[in-house]
């Protein structure tokens, strides 16, 4: 048996009628397939248009209801409840936004009522095939994980678990904290960046309510609207966390300096290191790409030397899954890549840096101890300052 649709177009005041021709939407609906009535009207949301609604679905026998007006985020719950007041699943509603997917976009009423027609038709089509569905309740799992151990991460992470519930902190790097841990001051109050964000990591570390997975990432999420489970993998450190007290013993003695990431590259650190002094957990990774141990087969100095032998080159990535109710993606951004732009010599002019190279070099415990310089060790003669670089460049950066 065929669907039975009716089409009914919302003039929104002239939200909508000032760029789309209404009535010509309407009669243009009424030929769509499986539309037995189109109407249109001044205020659909109103009582006298959820009353229209209800009246042809009681006379006509509708299966189905199509309104074209505003977001569903308005109005979507009002039409469900008027189709549902009539009989009607209010499942078997399809809402189409004619304003601002439309309307709001244009003068141009020629366009306007041709794009308003395709939406419509869309609408219509995709009614078809709406399946009626019942309301259920379910438990909700209170567990929220957090993926990002960045300032953001951190802070929802406190707020969560002062509520009381339980939290699933996940961070890819071997430390919480993010791009903040290499600002030397914050906006617009110039305040430390350590002095607000290093008591928030060790309060992240010493919760209760916190599971800490540093050196982790996600690899699977599964389930349903409040019972989900994520599986996480953490890769090995090659440090024992129950064992190490972070007494940098390691990596004084280790032999091997390579350039820093924390840095940008402009320091060096060694193949066992902790990003920062003050990382989260204070327990260092063993950087096996540089690592003479699993590069030559030579050194393990670091396990030489390590008194309560934390060091354990056996260790191999875990998989653990945990259940959550909810999700958080903190995962921060990505710095554009400099090099692009060739005409500012990034990467090929020794002393054009990037804004977070600059907040290396005025950080205290920076590189340089807070001086500017350049490559040479010299201080510069003159500074320019180029903003938003790639940011508002539509041939780098079309978003």
């Amino acid at each position: 048996m065929s669907e039975k649709i009716g089409v009914y177009i919302c003039h929104c005041g002239l939200n909508i009628a000032k760029t789309v021709d209404c009535k010509a939407l309407a009669e243009y609906a009424s030929h769509l397939p499986n539309v037995t009535v189109a109407r249109d009207y001044q205020f659909m949301c109103s009582n006298p248009g959820q009353e229209m609604i209800q009246n042809d679905i009681r006379e006509m026998g509708l299966t189905r209801v199509v309104v074209a007006s505003c977001s569903p985020l308005m109005h979507e719950p009002t039409f469900r409840r008027a189709v549902a007041k009539a009989g009607l699943n209010p499942y078997l509603f399809q809402m189409a936004n004619i304003r601002e997917q439309c309307s709001w976009i244009t003068q141009n009423r020629v366009l306007a009522t041709e794009r308003a027609k395709d939406i419509v038709r869309a609408a219509v089509m995709r009614v078809n095939f709406n399946e009626p569905l019942e309301v259920q309740k379910v438990e909700v799992n209170s567990n929220v994980l957090i993926v990002g151990g960045g300032i953001t991460g951190i802070e929802a992470a406190l707020q969560i678990a002062d509520s009381g519930k339980k939290v699933y902190l996940v961070e890819k790097e071997p430390t919480i904290g993010g791009y903040m841990t290499r600002f030397d001051k914050t906006f617009p109050t110039l305040d430390c960046a350590a002095c607000i964000l290093t008591p928030k990591m060790v309060s992240v570390e010493q919760h209760e309510n916190i599971e800490l997975l540093t050196y982790s990432d996600v690899t699977d999420f599964s389930g349903y609207v409040g019972k989900f489970t994520a599986k996480i993998r953490k890769r090995p450190r090659y440090v024992d966390e129950d064992k190490c007290t972070g007494c940098g013993q390691c990596e004084e003695k280790c032999p091997l300096s390579v350039p820093s990431e924390f840095d940008c590259k402009l320091g060096k650190r060694k193949a066992i290191y902790r990003p920062f002094p003050q990382a989260v957990p204070n327990v260092p990774v063993i950087d096996r790409e540089h690592c003479l141990y699993f590069t030559k087969g030579v050194c393990r100095v670091c396990e030489k030397f390590c008194a309560h032998h934390a060091i354990d080159f056996e260790q191999k990535e875990e998989y653990v899954e945990v259940p959550v109710g909810s999700a958080i993606l903190a995962t921060g951004f990505d710095l554009f890549d400099a090099t692009r732009i060739k005409e500012y010599g990034y990467g090929r002019l020794p002393n054009v840096i990037t804004s977070i190279e600059f907040e290396r070099l005025t950080h205290a415990s920076g590189p340089t101890t807070g001086k500017i310089q350049l490559k040479n060790g010299k201080p510069p003669e003159s500074v320019a300052i180029i903003h938003c670089v790639g940011s508002r460049d539509k041939n780098y950066n079309e978003h």
